[in-house]
């Protein structure tokens, strides 16, 4: 297949061109540094600064993950805009250019994020509920997916990726909390009652794959393991993975001071269930938080 990535330089990205170039599939990712994506997803791999430059490629797929850290630093003003840009102009302008195109791909698959259903509580939620707050991420979400879903009106198969934490063994999530767990420093953040929807990154690469190839999919999915964790289980099951233990707690009022409303992320969570990609058929290789730390912990 011909498939065209953005965010393909990100942990997902990169994870993709290496599950993807073995199996013969020719690889573009669209990039602000094109001249580095063949260093960082592979040699095979073509960055593009410019989507018309793709204008006389058949395409078949388009995996659309763009979208700068949502978690790295305060909302400001023009924090804000960063983050909406990076997700909804980019998206606009990839729908807009596809648009533009004689010869359509099959199938977008773009990326959102479980933030969509805001903070959940004790709700268990489904992609079949509605948010359940409207906050700044939730409200990001939203139109992220309402963009990506114009596609639908080109012909296009749209699916939408609601992930979770996505645990790897290099970068992303763990990448922040290592050094501070690895010197006894870890623990639960606030009364460490909030859920947190996980995912081991060969299963979120896996679903990806699969719901590329299942001509009938379409819509939101979760993506996150079946049993999400507590923050404290999660805390307490990650520092036990490295040996260390996790008695120290971060108050909520010093991540609400230091983090405004940002801190309403780590502080607030969803009790996300993966029930569409379950009715599809798709299989998770970790179904329990201590099987993927175990997993990680050999990598």
């Amino acid at each position: 297949m011909n498939i065209l990535l953005t965010g393909g330089t990100g942990l997902i990205g990169q994870a993709l061109c290496k599950h993807w170039l073995p199996q013969g599939h020719r690889l573009w990712v669209w990039s602000r540094s094109p001249e580095q994506v063949a260093e960082r997803c592979g040699e095979s791999v073509k960055g593009i600064g410019e989507l018309r430059e793709l204008d006389q490629v058949q395409l078949d797929a388009v995996i659309n993950l763009a979208g700068a850290p949502i978690a790295d630093r305060p909302w400001t003003k023009s924090r804000r805009l960063l983050l909406w840009n990076s997700r909804i102009k980019l998206t606009e302008q990839l729908v807009e250019w596809l648009a533009t195109r004689q010869q359509k791909p099959s199938v977008l698959i773009s990326g959102s994020a479980v933030g969509w259903y805001g903070d959940g509580g004790e709700r268990e939620l489904s992609e079949d509920d509605s948010p359940v707050t409207n906050d700044f991420a939730s409200q990001l979400c939203a139109a992220w997916e309402e963009s990506a879903m114009r596609a639908e009106s080109l012909g296009i198969r749209v699916v939408l990726i609601r992930t979770g934490l996505v645990l790897a063994p290099q970068g992303g999530f763990l990448q922040r909390l290592r050094p501070l767990f690895a010197l006894g420093l870890g623990g639960r953040q606030g009364n460490g009652r909030q859920w947190m929807p996980w995912i081991h990154i060969d299963d979120q690469i896996g679903l990806i794959d699969f719901l590329l190839h299942q001509p009938e999919a379409g819509g939101p999915y979760n993506a996150c393991a079946p049993q999400p964790a507590r923050n404290a289980e999660f805390a307490k099951a990650f520092a036990a993975s490295m040996g260390r233990p996790a008695i120290l707690q971060v108050p909520a009022l010093a991540l609400k001071v230091g983090l405004g409303e940002l801190s309403g992320l780590i502080l607030g969570g969803q009790k996300v269930r993966p029930l569409r990609l379950q009715v599809a058929g798709f299989e998770f290789r970790f179904v329990t938080l201590d099987a993927a730390l175990a997993d990680l912990r050999k990598a």
